[in-house]
């Protein structure tokens, strides 16, 4: 085996642990937390798993179908398709990422690193939004921040980190320099993701910048 294949059996494992952990969190959820607005904008619960399964539900040629009739903009394309999508029964939603767990499913220009990304952003989209507990472990939380922290994810999120550097409260690892923006690793990837957090889970003179604003 060689240290690639070594990497990708470690990153698909990976994959295979967080769909797992975010199946049973799921599996555990009152019918109408389904429902609940999530730190996507605009997206339920429900529009995120179906988000996150698009990949496992879409083969090539439905996938351009759809990016055609959005006129190649992929985020008009996600939206409008995790919408629809999201109108399925949950269970339904939950038996295919279950049924997908080792799915090597990679983002186009990306590897299983920005495939774990994915699906770990997500899943704390949910799991905040609904003040729910859940650690990624730390190994997974590394391999995340390192793939948002590239130029290419920065320019994606269309980020200005000038004069800030972000500190984990809980881990040693800090991006950037300047005015501290603390708090939890997976909080500031969450930030790193341009999400809006809720109040007091960021500290610091930028936090203000990435808080959502109260009703």
């Amino acid at each position: 085996m060689t240290r690639t294949t070594a990497e990708d059996a470690s990153l698909l494992e990976a994959v295979a642990a967080q769909r797992r952990e975010l199946a049973a969190l799921l599996g555990a959820l009152a019918p109408q937390a389904w429902d609940h607005p999530t730190l996507c904008v605009g997206w339920r619960v429900r529009d995120v798993v179906a988000h996150v399964t698009m990949p496992f539900r879409y083969p090539a040629g439905r996938f351009l179908a759809e990016m055609i009739k959005a006129r190649g903009n992929f985020d008009r394309m996600a939206d409008r398709c995790a919408r629809r999508d999201g109108q399925a029964p949950p269970g339904e939603l939950l038996a295919m990422l279950r049924q997908n767990e080792r799915n090597p499913w990679k983002p186009p220009g990306g590897g299983l690193a920005a495939a774990l990304t994915h699906d770990v952003i997500h899943g704390q989209d949910i799991t905040v939004a609904l003040d729910l507990e859940h650690l990624v472990p730390e190994e997974r939380l590394r391999i995340v921040l390192h793939t948002i922290t590239t130029p290419k994810s920065l320019k994606h999120f269309g980020l200005d980190l000038t004069g800030i550097e972000l500190r984990a409260t809980d881990i040693d690892w800090s991006f950037g320099s300047g005015a501290p923006l603390s708090g939890p690793a997976q909080d500031l990837a969450l930030a790193l993701c341009a999400r809006k957090l809720p109040a007091a889970r960021l500290q610091g003179a930028p936090a203000a910048r990435f808080t959502a604003s109260q009703p």
